[in-house]
């Protein structure tokens, strides 16, 4: 696959322009994003690409006194992911309860849940606010037996994280093919190799899922919107529904979207302006 390198410049720059910048960006398909000391770097196949959707972006951008401009190469294929994984990540904790790190961190605090993770192009080492949410929310929920379904895996964190909880079985997919065959890394890294099934493509491949318990799906809004019918489908009564990837002021259309297919909102957390819902099939 070819890449273009898009090198955004964000004035007054702050961690968390950026941040809503980037979902923005994911929204139209860039992948991979790279913070720099003014804006970021961010990764698009040039199949996707389509500059008018990026000005859009830009000019739907919520915050009117930041100045967004960038510029576009593009992106030789060699190392501009291999940098990330030569260097690999910081150990991540969580609530002291657990720890994401890469093979390359070892000196890592014994916590109840070890994670490790090599992230290649794929999205979720534990860093961003939405996958933090829905890691804390699963530390927490009785996964012991349970069927999962992860819908936009990324990394596979999360669905490793609900064997580790006691789920017996998660069917776990992805759009890009780069997430998949990470995916399947990391859980050999984490020494499983058999209760989960990790498929490439968007939600019809869930016609090959067994109905679950829980449903995970850290994913942008527009998506949400469009599989939950697909997601109620595979949900058995009384199944939780585990949303992030939004933002706050997301939650009344998609708490209304919920309540059109069944669903009962139960539970909402907040970090910064980032959201999860938990829900309930009635």
């Amino acid at each position: 696959m070819k890449y273009y390198e898009v090198n955004f410049t964000i004035e007054p720059y702050t961690e968390a322009y950026s941040d809503v910048f980037s979902a923005s960006l994911a929204e139209i398909g860039f992948e991979t994003f790279v913070p720099t000391d003014k804006g970021l770097q961010a990764y698009i196949q040039q199949s996707v690409f389509e500059e008018k959707s990026l000005k859009q972006s830009i000019q739907d951008y919520p915050f009117p006194d930041v100045a967004i401009s960038y510029d576009i190469a593009e992106a030789e294929y060699e190392d501009w992911n291999a940098v990330w994984e030569e260097e690999g990540f910081h150990p991540i904790i969580i609530d002291d309860l657990i720890v994401i790190h890469d093979v390359k961190h070892t000196d890592v605090p014994d916590l109840p849940y070890d994670i490790i993770i090599s992230p290649r192009l794929a999205f979720g080492t534990g860093s961003h606010q939405t996958t933090r949410m829905i890691l804390r929310e699963l530390a927490s929920l009785e996964l012991k037996d349970k069927k999962v379904i992860d819908a936009g895996t990324g990394t596979g964190i999360l669905s490793i994280m609900c064997i580790k909880r006691g789920a017996t079985r998660v069917f776990a997919y992805d759009i890009d093919e780069w997430s998949v065959d990470n995916t399947r890394d990391n859980l050999l890294l984490n020494g499983i190799n058999c209760q989960i099934t990790v498929e490439e493509g968007d939600a019809s491949v869930l016609a090959k899922a067994e109905d679950a318990d829980l449903l995970i799906a850290n994913i942008n809004k527009n998506i949400l919107l469009n599989d939950l019918s697909t997601f109620s489908s595979k949900l058995s009564s009384k199944g939780l529904l585990l949303l992030s990837g939004f933002y706050t002021e997301d939650v009344p259309v998609l708490d209304k979207a919920a309540q059109h297919e069944g669903f009962q909102l139960i539970k909402k957390v907040t970090d910064e302006n980032w959201c999860m819902l938990l829900l309930e099939k009635q």
